[in-house]
């Protein structure tokens, strides 16, 4: 079962966002954390086609052509002197989006996605998957603890209009 919630609790989803939320809802079978452990990789090439259908950049492999480069910094000239990677990103709704598997939590990679699109030229919209469930672990429910603590303590005030957690 897909799970989703969008944060601050007072922005409305925008309707692209609900339509990755659709992509990731029609291959539920296929990656579903309670009967597969597709790597973030697979999850990602089994949403492939459902994400560029929506005007999506996705990742197509692990070589510098194919990795999806978001710049950070620009030097001498306007030459972007640093980048971070995203899995996919909607340049016209400027959506960055993440898929996380297995170290989504344990290793914290979310925070390091969290930091990474606010950080970024371009992106007003973060999207994080994480499987609900790893090796008996809630990890949707823990992702969305930290974002529910994040927008109630009114400490921290974030460069993106919105950041959607997906649970699959």
């Amino acid at each position: 079962m897909i799970n989703w919630h969008t944060f601050p609790k007072s922005a409305q989803t925008t309707p692209t966002v609900v339509a990755v939320v659709k992509a990731f809802e029609k291959n539920d079978k296929s990656i579903s954390s309670e009967s597969n452990q597709l790597p973030s990789d697979g999850v990602l090439r089994e949403l492939r086609t459902d994400l560029e259908s929506i005007g999506f950049q996705i990742e197509k492999d692990k070589t510098s052509e194919g990795k999806i480069k978001l710049p950070v910094l620009f030097g001498l000239n306007g030459k972007v002197e640093k980048s971070f990677e995203a899995d996919g990103y909607h340049p016209g709704e400027k959506i960055v989006l993440e898929v996380e598997a297995g170290r989504g939590v344990t290793n914290y990679q979310f925070l390091k996605d969290l930091f990474q699109a606010c950080m970024m030229q371009n992106a007003e919209h973060l999207v994080v998957s994480v499987r609900n469930d790893y090796r008996g672990s809630g990890d949707f429910a823990k992702v969305v603890n930290f974002f529910e603590t994040l927008y109630a303590s009114g400490r921290l005030t974030l460069p993106l209009a919105s950041i959607t957690i997906i649970g699959y």
